[in-house]
């Protein structure tokens, strides 16, 4: 088991695979300066499905360093907290849902675990999204993957429809395997989704496209695969026609963005509007880090375009 350093300073953990190569590692130091947190970003790297041990001593030891404040948790989420759950004192409502968490805070001797991810994909959802978007197109939803991330936003659509939202009149969710459907099937049937939605098995790139050619005018597509950043290639071939006046969203911000330059291509002869994961990626880690160091930091407007201007100057 690792043994780790008594941190000397308020320290956030970025619990990962490789942390050092993450944009943020730059853009965390800038925050912490404007937000005056007096704080420090520290990487711990596990290989995918580590042993329950590493997770186990990892949780264990920011419960009981004094200036360990939390973590922001990726690619472990399900394991980590599978392996660690006796560990924790309270679990927000999200993580329950999906027995996974992707932030680590502490109040007093507490310990909590929360999901973050609805709420971030939410929020980068409707900064991409007009409102009166879905009513006024007819426009469907295709997530090209299942997993997580893709979870992550369904289940914010879902509770964005029970207030009355407008949301898509139908989503459709591909993946590569049956398996993976079936996951998203079972949080779905556990909630009771409220979305009509497609659950499609799409293996290949051309049968990608095949569901990508059936959307509605105004319908959106997104890329939750990682394929681009995590993998190689696209989803999607570059045989793909998108439909017109179509939303285009990549969940990834860096890599070889092939599904991104393939949705370029087409850009103005479809008037399509092409969106990256840059935004995704500032309220995926602003949320933690208020989280963590139970600050407010707003969701949008001035002070968080200042966060994004600073994250984008740090990066260049």
């Amino acid at each position: 088991m690792t043994n780790y350093a008594v941190a000397t300073r308020r320290t956030m953990y970025f619990i990962g695979v490789t942390t050092t190569k993450s944009s943020i590692m730059k853009v965390f130091p800038a925050w912490a300066e404007h937000l005056r947190l007096n704080a420090e970003l520290k990487g711990i790297d596990f290989a995918p499905n580590s042993d329950r041990d590493a997770y186990r001593g990892a949780v264990s030891f920011i419960k009981s360093d004094p200036l360990s404040f939390g973590a922001l948790v990726t690619t472990h989420k399900v394991n980590l907290l599978k392996a660690s759950r006796d560990l924790f004192d309270d679990l927000d409502p999200y993580a329950q849902t999906l027995h996974e968490i992707s932030s680590i805070s502490k109040r007093g001797d507490r310990l909590a675990g929360h999901a973050k991810d609805p709420i971030s994909a939410g929020a980068a959802y409707e900064a991409i999204v007009a409102d009166g978007h879905w009513v006024q197109t007819g426009g469907e939803m295709l997530i090209l993957g299942s997993g997580g991330s893709s979870l992550a936003l369904t289940l914010y659509l879902h509770n964005k429809a029970a207030e009355g939202g407008d949301v898509p009149g139908k989503i459709i969710v591909t993946a590569r395997r049956d398996a993976s459907l079936d996951e998203m099937r079972t949080v779905h049937g556990n909630i009771g989704f409220s979305l009509p939605i497609e659950y499609r098995l799409a293996p290949t790139p051309s049968e990608a496209d095949v569901v990508v050619s059936e959307l509605p005018k105004g319908s959106m597509v997104i890329n939750a695969t990682g394929l681009g950043k995590d993998g190689p290639g696209s989803p999607v071939s570059d045989a793909v026609s998108y439909p017109e006046d179509a939303l285009v969203w990549e969940f990834n911000y860096r890599g070889d963005l092939v599904f991104l330059d393939q949705a370029n291509a087409q850009a103005e002869a479809k008037n399509l509007t092409v969106v990256d994961g840059w935004v995704y990626f500032i309220h995926g880690w602003t949320r933690v880090i208020a989280e963590v160091f139970d600050i407010d930091i707003p969701m949008s407007g001035p002070a968080f375009d200042e966060l994004s201007r600073i994250a984008k100057e740090a990066t260049s």
